[in-house]
């Protein structure tokens, strides 16, 4: 049995460096502003739209688990997109990146996150969109930041760090070029901005109302995305009142578009690229999506991300 699991082991380890190997010859699609002002450039609306995506957990795919380094640069290879990631914290007050409170199901641990030490987590090995369990580590929040630097702009989600505590994180890191925050309250964006005025934030924006309420709190649009809505509201009002504070807005998809994908529903996104670009005519910019490394090449595949200031293929 013990001889079995061994050469299973060593199979899969062999696998993976060969994989590695490969693609660490392939260039990325970086993204890779050098300033928090950068940043907020590339990020605000000028007029027209340049559709690009943000990877939901890092764009999982078969053979690449969620929140997961090799997964990212997976993604990076095929597509322009930031990555969106979970930070979670372990039982001796480190962070790492795990989407679940709990390990069974993206992992090979079992328990809760919180219950086990770092050194304890980073003896489990991360199982892809499958099920299947592949050679990879789940990553520290500080591994991951000092990774993306000059690669591409993180998203950080909340789930257990709170704002003020990921905040000072990508300060003492100097992440404020390439690191950005998930809000989840107007209340949650000012004490963030009173850490560090120049961090970058997606914000719910679903309604003009709201749109209006944000307005008031005195927190320069440069320094937000707008997320208007998982399922994109039709109000094109919304998005022109968000267009002329200069911010771009950021639709969700992987609800219900990019389902139709994943459930094989279609046989390819093309055939339901007319429901991607509806969403661009109401005002969207920017997708959050599962599949970012079929969403993102359809939405320029033109190549007019590789004109633009900080995106470069290298």
């Amino acid at each position: 049995m013990k001889t079995t699991l061994y050469l299973s082991s060593l199979l899969l380890l062999t696998s993976w460096m060969a994989g590695a190997q490969e693609a660490a010859t392939k260039p990325l699609h970086r993204i890779h502003p050098q300033t928090a002002q950068d940043l907020q450039a590339v990020l605000s609306f000028k007029g027209q739209h340049l559709p690009f995506v943000s990877a939901h957990r890092g764009g999982p795919t078969k053979g690449f688990p969620e929140n997961c380094i090799p997964t990212f640069e997976h993604t990076l290879q095929r597509t322009f997109s930031m990555l969106e990631i979970d930070p979670r914290r372990t039982k001796d007050g480190a962070i790492v990146i795990l989407h679940d409170a709990t390990l069974e199901r993206t992992t090979t641990g079992k328990g809760k996150v919180l219950d086990f030490t770092l050194e304890e987590l980073k003896k489990l090995r991360l199982k892809d969109t499958e099920g299947q369990v592949t050679a990879f580590q789940m990553p520290t929040l500080d591994e991951v930041i000092e990774w993306a630097r000059g690669k591409t702009v993180l998203v950080l989600d909340q789930k257990d760090v709170t704002p003020v505590e990921r905040a000072e994180i990508v300060t003492r890191h100097k992440a404020e070029a390439y690191v950005m925050l998930i809000i989840s309250s107007f209340k949650d964006a000012v004490a963030v901005h009173k850490v560090n005025p120049d961090i970058v934030m997606e914000v719910m924006i679903p309604t003009v109302a709201k749109a209006e309420e944000f307005d008031q709190t005195g927190i320069p649009w440069r320094n937000i995305i707008a997320f208007v809505g998982h399922t994109p509201p039709q109000d094109v009002a919304l998005y022109d009142f968000i267009h002329r504070k200069g911010a771009s807005c950021m639709a969700g998809t992987s609800r219900h578009l990019d389902l139709k994908v994943i459930r094989g529903e279609v046989a390819d996104i093309q055939e339901i690229e007319e429901g991607y670009r509806s969403f661009l005519s109401l005002g969207a910019d920017i997708f959050e999506t599962d599949i970012p490394v079929r969403l993102g090449p359809m939405l320029h595949k033109d190549e007019a991300a590789l004109k633009q200031p900080f995106f470069e293929l290298k």
